[in-house]
């Protein structure tokens, strides 16, 4: 007899938020009062104003709850759910309606806790700015909107902080009546708008279970923005040609989905959206880099999150970290700007986000740099730029960079990458269990213990395959379970996975559903943490593949060059279709390494660009 396996309840961080009453837009006559209501559980924020253009802030609102409210995660047909509908239907046959919708809500929250919920935004009161933030619930989309205080006629008094305001259908609903004709007051605090009673008002009290994967996904896009980035600047018409395309055609089914940029130094960028090969050329100023490069991003329909706010765009900014790495994009309208942070893959990308972890600095515990510059910043400085900070804490170089990033992935610091200023912004008033969050679960803390082990982890071979990827095959001895594991997986250019197998006994019973399992977490780390330290010598080059594109008026063309030891393969021939092959043997792998360079340097000079950089 079989039964269904329950599954277990994912790591989530309990957040008790309590508010003086619901959030709202009170109209009367020809005036509005947008009313947010603070934190009780936090340090009273406060800030009253009149908004000078009630229609930006109305459609900014707008955009920023599109965002918190998205889900791009895919759905893939699996019985699973099914059978456990069959398995509660029959349970709660003889239950009444209110039995069967707790049994239903119950099996909810253990499998989607945030189904139904809209994660209230962060607000920060600065005092150059206020700012609201937002992570999607698949962990795909990060945004924040700030508006400068030259948007706003101030009046009373103002208290700078950070808190939450409560954020909901209701209040979305209410934003909508924002009228251009109507004098709009914003209002933010603990207490909040209208007649002051004897009594206070009831308090609305949330209480819910924010995952830790979320909450880890949310603090590493703010270290993501201090990376280096490569800056290209559209106009709004490029971003609505790129969205406008995208809305008239659908994706096509096994088919390319990227939106690739073309970079080269001082001409204007090219946008190519993907399979239909449709180039956007910029219609703003050329690109400012010193190495030209094709980057590849994911997470395109996301953008129709902001369409409502276009209208208003003066400017577009994006910042690019690499194929496959997150994008943002800074959409600047006056005193209003909306940053779109797209991560490049979402919740169920687990391939992606591993690659990305190895980027970022892994520590638990507060350096005593990091407590510096914290302190500098509530000392009444809130947001510094880099420079700054180094002058007044005395710390500078890799020291500095190392402590602001662990500002912002322990939730202390974030970057406004608009600004160019880091701001002082704990997201939550507890300190963040930082133990918990360190790994994304408890497979991926068990691989990087893996990987510790001297041995334990093993890139057995690796197989080129045309128009496909990199197939890796590794070794992981395990030493508690006295016996070695076979994992095995398709990697894509840009780090997707696109197939995987294993002969451990969770990949047989369950396969990828389940989530990857340790082994082949521990190959994919195996293999990145490789390729991050591999020498820049050209003598310490053996496996490598390099891809370079130039595209005329008939089309792109794309040359592939993969050098295995001895051998050194030339793949050529239109994007999209068949590639011709040319395969080369050598005596020695020196004499493959040296032509394969020189190879690399001829594309360079004809105008090739490198579609894979490193």
């Amino acid at each position: 007899m079989s039964s269904e396996p329950e599954i277990p309840e994912a790591p989530a961080t309990a957040a008790h938020l309590s508010y003086a009453g619901s959030s709202r837009v009170a109209t009367a006559g020809d005036s509005a009062t947008l009313e947010l209501y603070g934190n009780l559980d936090r340090p009273a924020v406060r800030f009253a104003a009149h908004i000078k253009r009630p229609l930006r802030f109305r459609e900014g609102l707008s955009a920023l709850y599109a965002v918190v409210g998205s889900d791009y995660r895919y759905q893939p047909k699996d019985r699973t759910q099914y059978l456990a509908y069959l398995r509660l239907k029959k349970e709660t046959a003889s239950a009444s309606i209110w039995q069967a919708q707790q049994a239903y809500f119950g099996w909810l929250l253990r499998n989607d806790p945030l189904q139904f919920c809209i994660l209230d935004p962060v607000v920060t009161v600065h005092p150059d700015q206020v700012m609201f933030e937002v992570f999607a619930k698949d962990e795909s989309n990060y945004a924040c909107l700030a508006f400068t205080r030259a948007a706003f006629d101030e009046v009373g008094e103002t208290a700078c902080g950070t808190t939450n305001i409560d954020f909901s259908d209701h209040l979305y609903a209410s934003v909508q009546q924002m009228r251009g004709y109507r004098k709009t007051h914003l209002k933010i605090g603990t207490e909040g708008v209208g007649v002051a009673t004897e009594t206070r008002p009831e308090v609305l009290e949330k209480s819910i279970r924010i995952p830790d994967s979320w909450l880890r996904g949310f603090l590493q896009v703010q270290s993501a923005a201090a990376l280096p980035l490569d800056h290209v600047r559209l106009a709004p018409m490029d971003l609505y040609n790129a969205l406008r395309h995208l809305r008239m055609h659908g994706d096509r089914k096994g088919k390319r989905r990227g939106l690739r940029f073309e970079l080269v130094p001082a001409q204007k960028p090219k946008i190519v959206l993907e399979p239909w090969e449709t180039v956007i050329e910029s219609t703003s100023e050329p690109f400012q880099g010193r190495q030209a490069r094709v980057v590849r991003v994911w997470g395109r329909r996301r953008l129709m999150t902001i369409k409502r706010l276009l209208p208003f765009v003066e400017s577009v900014d994006v910042y690019l970290l690499g194929s496959g790495l997150p994008s943002f994009w800074v959409l600047r309208a006056g005193d209003m700007t909306l940053t779109l942070g797209l991560t490049g893959f979402n919740a169920a990308n687990w391939s992606g986000a591993v690659g990305f972890d190895l980027m970022l600095p892994r520590k638990t515990q507060d350096a005593e740099p990091t407590a510096k510059v914290v302190r500098f910043l509530a000392g009444g400085v809130f947001a510094a730029t880099r420079e700054e900070i180094a002058q007044q804490t005395g710390i500078k170089g890799a020291a500095l960079i190392e402590a602001l990033q662990l500002g912002c992935q322990h939730g202390q610091l974030m970057y406004d990458i608009a600004t160019g200023k880091y701001r002082l912004r704990p997201v939550t008033e507890s300190k963040i269990d930082l133990v918990r969050i360190q790994y994304r679960n408890q497979r991926e803390k068990v691989a990087h213990d893996l990987i510790s082990r001297r041995g334990a982890v093993k890139i057995a071979s690796e197989n080129r395959i045309a128009r496909e990827g990199l197939e890796l095959t590794g070794q992981v001895t395990v030493e508690e379970d006295k016996r070695d594991y076979r994992p095995q997986m398709l990697l894509a250019d840009e780090g997707q996975v696109r197939r995987v197998s294993c002969t451990c006994a969770q990949f047989r019973n369950a396969g990828i559903k389940g989530g990857p399992c340790v082994h082949l977490i521990a190959l994919r780390l195996a293999y990145a943490e490789r390729e991050a330290k591999k020498a820049k010598t050209d003598d310490a080059v053996t496996f490598e593949t390099r891809a370079y594109t130039r595209r005329d008026d008939a089309g792109e063309n794309v040359v592939q060059l993969s050098l295995e030891r001895s051998k050194l393969k030339v793949r050529w021939g239109r994007a999209g279709q068949t590639m011709r092959l040319q395969t080369l043997k050598f005596n020695t792998e020196a004499d493959a390494r040296r032509t394969y360079f020189a190879r690399l340097a001829d594309l360079d000079a004809k105008g090739y660009l490198d579609a894979i950089p490193e």
